[in-house]
């Protein structure tokens, strides 16, 4: 793998995540990565750690705080447990298991065990998957082969483009070969799903948006009925209030 690396020296982006080998922080941005564009995170990363800048200032917040300052990544699901997942590590210190901790599944337990406390694991998300099956073979794992293998699959080896001239692996089984592209069916626009909906209801009840009432009452309906099964808002019958503002 040593060309991998060497390649991967040369042309890495710099990102803030790649600085540091602090858990909380590497935690904090595998979390926001989560269906997040690079591009998008960086800003929110740099300034959720400039204002929680370890697992305890994260677990001391209010959830609504926390909540708050998650609008606009989407999944908010994953803003309470992360704010969860501090509160164990807080209270406890970081357990053998990552797993263990809320929010965490294989994947986010192996880049942060990779990243932060030098396990010798692959850390394997959807890129790393494919680059793999088209090399047909996994290396030794490292955390800066984890870590030049990401930035091979978000930049040369992509979904519908594999750039292989480029590529420094000549290993690869699939070099060369032509890309199918998967055929797509119609998409529904984002504006128009539950997903949006919750988000616009949320982002009224944490104050940074005007209530939506654009929105049919039905979805505000489903909106505030999946918030609260996600534990993200309490209802009753005489009021609607977010934990930790109520």
């Amino acid at each position: 793998m040593d060309e991998l690396l060497e390649w991967y020296d040369r042309v890495r982006r710099d990102l803030p995540w790649r600085r540091t080998t602090d858990p909380y922080a590497i935690l904090v941005s595998e979390v926001m990565l989560q269906q997040t564009q690079v591009a998008r995170v960086v800003p929110r990363y740099e300034a959720w750690l400039e204002r929680w800048p370890t697992a305890e200032a994260l677990a001391a917040a209010p959830l609504g705080d926390v909540l708050a300052e998650w609008i606009g990544l989407g999944y908010n699901r994953r803003a309470k447990a992360l704010w969860e997942a501090a509160g164990i590590v807080a209270a406890g210190g970081w357990p053998e298991d990552l797993r263990t901790l809320p929010g965490v599944g294989p994947y986010t337990a192996a880049a942060v065990g990779s990243f932060a406390f030098g396990h010798e694991v692959l850390a394997i998300d959807t890129n790393a998957r494919r680059v793999y099956e088209r090399w047909g073979f996994r290396p030794r794992p490292s955390a800066g082969v984890n870590q030049a293998v990401m930035e091979l699959g978000a930049t040369l080896c992509r979904a519908h483009e594999a750039r292989c001239a480029e590529c420094p692996v000549s290993r690869c089984a699939a070099r060369g070969r032509p890309v199918v592209r998967p055929a797509r069916g119609r998409r529904e626009r984002f504006e128009d799903t539950d997903r949006y909906a919750r988000g616009r209801v949320l982002a009224a009840m944490v104050g940074r948006e005007p209530w939506p009432d654009a929105l049919e009452r039905g979805r505000i309906e489903r909106a505030l009925e999946g918030l609260a099964r996600d534990g993200l808002i309490r209802l009753d019958e005489t009021e609607v209030s977010h934990k930790g503002l109520a």
